[in-house]
């Protein structure tokens, strides 16, 4: 039968001690550890585990009732445990300390505000490296607008709350702050990013986010591409006269024609470089491209003795890209709709107003297009993981793809002639 003693070693005079436990059990239990209650060594009796009944000793009703809770309080951890020294001071320790061994609620908030204090050590499992700085930005942009739409109704919002009429009135509460369409979709994209890590971690159990009539809404983006022509009107260009746009310029060049993000401009250098092909990991997908280097890119290397510009910031990048694009005379009228508070509407533009950083992928990937490159074959360079998305992405103009037709059946009817 399981045994427990309060004692002390102690000979000293007038000292306060902790006291000791020790928990026997048949032959192969022998446990000791300290309980975290401390006596007057003056006070304390080894004979009867208790504190004396004298009158220094004040504190003894109170010291005598907590050792007799500690007794029944470890007895009872012994019928479901297998005794060790840990487990003696872990369940002591429970003892003195519960909350810390409670489970407390994690409530949908408070699961959110750990992903996102978690997310700088967080591996995203498509690219085994870290969760970059604007996912990072995303969680909190989105956790910021959930709590604005939970006090803006004065009501919490649990994972039970995140059904179908959530989501319409979410979307209608982001539409009510006029956020672009797409801007919407994307909170609504990063909330099932929350809401998938806490099932996955068996703590949501409402499925009602994976319906397909809870989905991130979105409008396709009507952004430019520059063709051949407008590019070669670019390279032709005199910009000796003023480096900061001549630098501008030739990095644009060289991100229309490698198909790279602007994040990975500064990688083009000869160390990339073997046989003629550029070959780099991308910064955001982790994947390794090959690009064949276009001889406007080998004559910019060549131009800078093998070492581009330096990249500068993107927003100052764009300002001063706009400059070259106005100057070049790219003032066609383009057309920008877009849906914000739920309203749509149509701006026009000079086609300069709309050229930026990212009009140089979308440059390369649609000028191979048009050129009649196969879509698999341009997609192992862009990273696009499937045709799908990538035909969403290149802007080929109806006009563009009439024209496409009509130049394989003028083929086809030259080798019917011909025959």
């Amino acid at each position: 039968m399981a045994k427990i003693q309060f004692f002390t070693r102690s000979k000293a005079k007038n000292k306060v001690i902790n006291l000791q436990c020790r928990l026997r059990d048949g032959e192969l239990v022998d446990l000791i550890a300290h309980t975290g209650i401390k006596v007057n060594t003056d006070h304390w009796s080894n004979k009867t585990q208790t504190v004396k009944n004298i009158a220094d000793a004040t504190y003894k009703d109170e010291i005598n009732a907590t050792l007799r809770e500690l007794n029944s309080h470890i007895l009872k951890a012994l019928t479901s445990a297998e005794p060790s020294k840990e487990w003696l001071n872990a369940t002591i320790d429970k003892f003195h300390h519960p909350e810390k061994y409670e489970s407390k609620q994690v409530t949908l908030f408070s699961f959110i505000g750990d992903f996102i204090d978690k997310a700088p050590t967080r591996i995203n499992p498509k690219t085994g490296r870290p969760v970059c700085y604007k996912m990072r930005r995303e969680y909190e942009r989105t956790f910021h607008y959930l709590k604005g739409f939970a006090e803006h109704h004065k009501r919490n919002i649990g994972f039970s709350d995140i059904d179908l009429d959530f989501y319409h009135d979410f979307i209608a509460y982001l539409q009510s702050l006029n956020l672009a369409q797409n801007t919407i979709g994307k909170k609504i994209q990063t909330l099932k990013i929350f809401l998938n890590a806490a099932t996955d971690a068996g703590i949501n159990t409402n499925m009602a986010f994976k319906s397909h009539r809870f989905t991130a809404i979105n409008e396709e983006s009507e952004s430019i591409y520059l063709n051949d022509m407008e590019l070669a009107t670019l390279f032709d260009m005199d910009l000796s006269k003023d480096v900061r746009l001549e630098r501008v310029r030739d990095l644009f060049l060289v991100g229309c024609w490698t198909g790279l993000r602007f994040s990975d401009w500064n990688k083009v250098t000869p160390s990339n470089i073997t046989n003629g092909n550029l070959k780099l990991k991308q910064q955001k997908t982790g994947g390794v491209v090959l690009i064949p280097l276009h001889p406007t890119v080998e004559y910019l290397i060549n131009k800078y003795n093998g070492n581009l510009p330096e990249v500068i910031t993107n927003q100052k990048f764009n300002d001063y890209l706009k400059e070259v694009a106005k100057m070049a005379g790219f003032t066609d009228v383009v057309h920008k709709t877009i849906t914000k508070g739920g309203i749509t509407r149509t701006t026009k533009y000079e086609k300069w107003e709309r050229v930026t950083t990212h009009t140089a992928r979308r440059s390369f990937a649609t000028n191979l297009y048009n050129a009649g490159l196969p879509s698999i074959t341009i997609m192992a360079i862009t990273g696009h993981r499937t045709e799908q998305a990538f035909l969403k992405y290149i802007k080929v103009t109806p006009d563009e793809h009439a024209n496409k037709v009509r130049e394989l059946w003028n083929r086809q009817s030259m080798r019917v002639v011909n025959e």
